[in-house]
């Protein structure tokens, strides 16, 4: 209770406790004070750091002034980086000294301090340094040196905790030269213009000033930053006069050097550069103003065109430009940029000029002579850009520029000369294929109308030729002496030449076999062929023109497509090739255009003379060799089937073609990096595997028919050469063997062969092994390993067949047996050279099965029978059944038949 007496109701407390507080003192976030502070004037924001401690914190941040220094180019953070890390170092290096040192240097000893974190940066006091002293500026105060003021932008350092020291450095330094200039009413105002009196230092501090100009982020900074660019302006224009006057009187080494280095002071001299280039003397010079129409005036053909004009015009020019690289250099302070500018004003307004007017009229007037202009004034060009000598310090930009420049010479005629070089060489292509099949045609036609002139039925050419023949000439004959005589149905023909109903012996000449022989490069006209003379009468006799036509055919095949015309196709594909792919050293897109037209001219050449040339030609080689009969032909003692003699010189030119492809894919795709061979994609190698495809099946065709052709000729030697008495001498004539009379009076028997008795294989045999292994001796080294071994094997197994059926049409003594083994011993050895042990087998039971004929079944009947019924023996080979089937073929088989037959009855009891 208070001491008036006062009720406790009443008291002041409990006012002021049921009064609410209001502050309405007004506050801004420091994120917007941060913001504003950023557009004041410098001199503000010292007023403004002065309020209050925080307040001289916001300012004093080191980022604000690190932005500034940023936005003129004077920050580097990689030096700011360094300079910190080396400064802890040393803080680490004088911590561990010290440490060493122990108490002694602990209460004064110099140290680094951390002084304080500023921005997330440490900043230093390094040694003994007062804080003040640790932030003086490093250079001299530049109001004290003119030559500091011109100096003070390159000379800034980038410290961290230090940007507001060196930006106060550079404001102290340039802001009197810019405020004041930016008031100035007149160009003679500036003060700038008054300290400093030559053009060069003025040219200096004006560079200055707009690289300062990029801090001023204040209120009203595009009239000052417009101001100080028109007095730029004014300055510039004045020194263009100056500069202009010296390039008038071509004063290289004073006015003209001493002005080109203020403009480049000042801002680079583009306006320098941009007026030197323009007014060269270069383009109006007339020694290097040619006329290229020379290049079409003075060719030796409308075809082509001399290149020997552009020559000379380049190399003028290439002095000229030479000149002007040694007084660019004398010029301007930095000749490089000035150096090309005026190369590219040469090249639109000199090189464009002399070459676009002659693309153009070469186009019109032929197209192998734009291909020529085209791709050889390229490579001029290209040589003209790369023999320059540029001035010191640019030459590493010289293939770049040269590129650069051709592609802008060449860039507007480039889509249309890559496609004309295709068209052309496939039109080029093209007609030598089709001239090649028109030759091909007629003189196929001549022959037939050669032969078949004397009749009328021209159509019954294409009806089977043994219509005609059966027709004409067949009628039976026996190959036996005619004091012998043959059984029934006997399978042996006639060797002798048949006569026809009007006497006429039936005569056609087969084709001479010869060895494949190097195609000619001198022809004078590449496709011409090589045909067989034809005979100075025609055939009167119908059989014998269709003989000589088949004849005719058959020689043909050899030059059913020729290695000329390849060879011809394959040099324009690299002419062609060769002019495009100058342009692949461009790069970029259209150094990417070039190489795959490169490639689609590669295609383009597998396409033609693969498509319209080998395949046709293999395709009428197979077709033809379809219609080879033996018996047509009356010579088979030449060592060779002539038509599969000569469709396998067709096989090695083919080889030869596919060996040509492969070379120039190497040396011309593959080897200068056009292609790459390691891409399965590429479309090139994808063209050239086609290639080689279509050619591995069309030999491999034309070989499958060949060995039925093979085997045509191996059957009708085995059925025209061999007598029945190389295998049964006992069916000679009376007079060549000795017949004794048997004591009791039976049936004369046969005495053993005189001493005299041949026991080699016979000429049958003989022959037919010689003609298989010539025909396959003739395709090592033309086909691949693979082939060669499936041909190999197919031509084993089908005279395999051939024997077998043979000998199922001989009689076979015990007497002959001897032959028949010498004769399955030479097959033998023949196979043993193919090395196929597969097919070795077959042989090997063959070998066997001949032994059967020289058992004496009469007294070794079970042994015989013993024989036939071993089919380990013939390693499976032959079944029993077959081997029965070729023991009836003995002589004397009826005679023995009961006695073998009851000895494989006896067999087959203990078996069972």
């Amino acid at each position: 209770m208070s001491r008036g007496g006062a009720p406790p109701n009443n008291s002041i407390l409990k006012t002021l406790q049921n009064t609410e507080m209001i502050d309405t003192k007004p506050l801004l976030p420091a994120e917007i004070l941060v913001t504003i502070l950023d557009y004041l004037p410098v001199a503000d924001q010292m007023r403004f750091a002065r309020t209050s401690k925080r307040m001289r914190e916001m300012v004093y941040d080191d980022t604000r002034w690190v932005a500034r220094l940023r936005s003129m180019g004077c920050w580097d953070e990689a030096e700011a980086r360094r300079r910190f890390e080396e400064a802890m170092k040393r803080r680490r290096d004088m911590a561990a000294a010290s440490a060493g040192r122990g108490a002694a240097a602990a209460g004064g000893g110099q140290r680094a301090q951390v002084s304080e974190v500023k921005d997330g940066f440490e900043t230093l006091a390094v040694g003994g340094l007062s804080p003040k002293q640790a932030r003086a500026p490093a250079a001299q105060d530049p109001s004290k040196d003119p030559e500091a003021l011109l100096g003070v932008i390159k000379t800034a350092q980038s410290v961290r905790g230090h940007a507001r020291q060196e930006f106060g450095r550079i404001y102290g330094a340039l802001a009197p030269f810019y405020f004041d200039l930016a008031n100035a009413k007149t160009h003679t105002d500036p003060i700038v213009f008054k300290v400093f009196r030559d053009p060069e230092r003025q040219a200096q501090m004006l560079a200055n000033l707009l690289v300062f100009a990029k801090s001023d982020w204040a209120q009203g900074w595009q009239q000052r930053e417009g101001k100080l660019g028109g007095m730029v302006s004014i300055f510039e224009s004045a020194v263009l006069r100056e500069f202009e006057q010296g390039y008038e009187f071509w004063d290289v080494d004073g006015r003209m050097k001493k002005y080109a280095t203020v403009l480049s002071t000042l801002n680079g001299g583009a306006a320098g550069v941009e007026l030197f280039v323009q007014k060269h003397p270069i383009f109006t010079d007339k020694e290097v103003l040619a006329n290229s129409m020379d290049c079409i005036n003075q060719a030796s053909s409308v075809d082509t065109v001399t290149l020997e004009p552009s020559r000379r015009f380049f190399e003028t020019l290439t002095l000229k430009v030479n000149e002007q690289a040694d007084i660019i250099g004398r010029i301007f302070p930095d000749p490089g940029p000035v150096f090309w500018a005026l190369l590219d004003k040469i090249r639109e307004d000199i090189v464009m000029e002399y070459a676009t007017p002659l693309f153009d009229e070469s186009h019109e007037r032929s197209i192998p002579a734009y291909l020529k202009s085209i791709s050889g004034l390229f490579e001029q060009t290209m040589q003209f850009f790369r023999s320059l000598r540029p001035p010191k310090g640019s030459g590493a930009q010289q293939e770049e520029k040269a590129k650069e420049f051709a592609l802008k010479v060449f860039e507007p005629h480039l889509d249309l000369y890559l496609q004309d070089e295709l068209d052309h060489f496939t039109r080029q292509a093209e007609r030598e294929v089709g001239e090649w099949e028109k030759k091909l045609s007629a003189q196929d036609a001549s022959a037939e109308s050669f032969y078949m002139a004397n009749f009328a039925n021209r159509q019954a050419d294409k009806t089977d030729f043994l219509t005609s023949f059966k027709k004409v000439v067949m009628m039976p004959v026996s190959v036996l002496p005619t004091s012998l005589s043959l059984p029934i149905g006997s399978p042996f023909a006639s060797s002798k030449p048949a006569s026809s109903a009007n006497g006429n012996t039936l005569h056609a000449a087969s084709p001479q076999p010869s060895r494949p022989h190097s195609p000619s490069l001198t022809s004078a006209n590449p496709t011409e062929r090589s045909a067989s003379p034809m005979p100075g009468k025609a055939p009167t006799d119908e059989l014998a023109a269709k003989a000589a036509l088949m004849t005719s055919r058959l020689e043909g095949i050899k030059s059913l497509f020729s290695i000329e015309v390849a060879l011809s196709l394959v040099h324009s594909a690299k002419a062609s090739l060769g002019r495009v792919a100058v342009f692949i050293s461009l790069g970029g897109q259209a150094g990417g255009e070039a190489r795959e037209q490169c490639e689609t001219i590669f295609v383009t050449l597998l396409r033609i003379l693969g498509g319209r040339h080998v395949k046709p030609g293999f395709d009428k080689a197979v077709a033809h060799l379809s219609q080879y009969n033996p018996r047509e032909v009356s010579q088979h003692d030449k060592g060779g089937v002539a038509p599969l003699v000569t469709f396998i010189e067709l096989v090695n030119v083919g080889d030869l073609i596919s060996q040509m492809i492969d070379v120039f894919y190497e040396q011309q795709l593959a080897g200068p990096k056009i292609v790459d061979r390691n891409d399965f994609l590429d479309p090139a190698g994808l063209a050239k595997k086609k290639f080689e495809q279509m050619l591995d099946e069309s030999v491999a065709a034309g070989l499958n028919k060949g060995i039925d052709v093979l085997m045509d000729e191996v059957e009708y030697l085995c059925a025209t050469t061999q007598p029945p008495t190389d295998y049964n001498p006992s069916a000679a004539a009376p007079d060549t063997l000795t017949v004794e009379k048997s004591a009791g009076g039976g049936p004369p028997t046969p005495s053993l062969p005189p001493a005299n008795f041949d026991i080699g294989p016979t000429p049958t045999a003989q022959r037919i092994r010689d003609l298989v292994a010539s025909h396959t001796s003739m395709l090592v080294g033309s086909t691949d390993k693979s082939m060669l071994d499936v041909f190999n094997g197919e031509v084993g197994l089908r005279l395999f067949t051939a024997v077998c059926k043979h000998l199922k049409r001989q009689r076979i003594s015990t007497e002959g047996a001897i032959k028949l083994i010498a004769d399955m011993n030479l097959y033998f050895e023949y196979i043993r050279t193919l090395k196929n042990q597969d097919l070795l087998a077959y042989f090997k039971a063959l070998r066997e099965l001949s032994q059967i004929y020289l058992i004496d079944a009469k007294h070794h009947a079970k042994e015989m029978a013993t024989i036939i019924a071993d089919s380990d023996r013939f390693g499976g080979i032959f079944r029993a059944e077959e081997v029965y089937e070729y023991a009836e073929r003995r002589a004397d088989w009826y005679q023995v038949k009961r006695e073998v037959e009851r000895a494989m009855y006896g067999l087959e009891c203990l078996l069972m």
